[in-house]
């Protein structure tokens, strides 16, 4: 079965104060149908780089990005609602720019707000909204955006413990019910192994794959589960090793 997201030599560098930085080089990686992938690696290894490659909202240098589903829904760590709108009109942002008429997408997005947790909240602007209710409300517009492929760039890293455990809940229950795709970043490596099918850890800046790991554990996981430990324990000796390297 072809990939859904097959990534191929990508290399990519940026000019900073006169001096081009090389941020990715020649990073190769696939992610299967309905697949969880995750990657993990250093700050400033090129993760973010390579959600926006494959958004569409960067060009590579180098390599091909080929996503068999179309386009992707991307999803970033700020939950950037629009202030002006409510969670409603936040929710069928993508709706409406499709061309859905205006009742449709309000009762689509009721139905899914209804499934998240945020029924009655509705005619509530952002300003009023816990963070995890707004991560909720941003998840929401991204699977309304109806497309197989989901890009989420570090969506849970501003939340404390207990609303990202609960976030991680319902991007489990969502992929299962919905069947998507994930491509997923994170610095957390527990939370990448309680949610993930593989894991590819990257190497410093700049970016490459290091290594790759499949997660053969049963769900749901929790943190204390020995598989979970050892293989949480077994990612960090490479980061570890990683780090060492790049500071020799």
């Amino acid at each position: 079965m072809a990939a859904a997201l097959e990534i191929t030599g990508l290399r990519k560098r940026f000019r900073r104060d006169g001096e081009w930085l090389d941020v990715l080089a020649g990073v190769s990686f696939d992610v299967g149908p309905r697949e969880f992938v995750t990657l993990v690696g250093p700050s400033g290894c090129g993760k973010s780089t390579i959600c926006n490659v494959v958004a569409g909202l960067v060009r590579p240098d180098a390599g091909t990005v080929t996503v068999s589903t179309g386009r992707v829904a991307y999803m970033q760590q700020k939950d950037l609602l629009l202030p002006w709108r409510t969670v409603l009109d936040n929710a069928i942002l993508g709706l409406e720019i499709q061309g859905t008429p205006r009742a449709a997408a309000h009762e689509e997005a009721r139905a899914m707000l209804r499934r998240f947790g945020l029924e009655g909240f509705e005619r509530t602007y952002p300003a009023t909204l816990s963070g995890g209710m707004r991560q909720r409300v941003a998840l929401v517009r991204t699977l309304l955006c109806r497309r197989e492929l989901l890009v989420l760039d570090e969506p849970f890293g501003a939340l404390d413990a207990m609303t990202r455990a609960a976030m991680q809940g319902y991007l489990l229950r969502l992929r299962e019910e919905f069947g998507r795709t994930v491509l997923f970043i994170t610095h957390d490596v527990e939370e990448a192994v309680l949610l993930s099918d593989r894991i590819y850890v990257m190497a410093a800046r700049p970016g490459r794959i290091r290594a790759e790991r499949r997660l053969d554990l049963p769900r749901p996981r929790r943190a204390t589960d020995p598989g979970v430990v050892t293989e949480k324990a077994a990612i960090l000796d490479l980061l570890h090793a990683e780090m060492s390297e790049a500071f020799a």
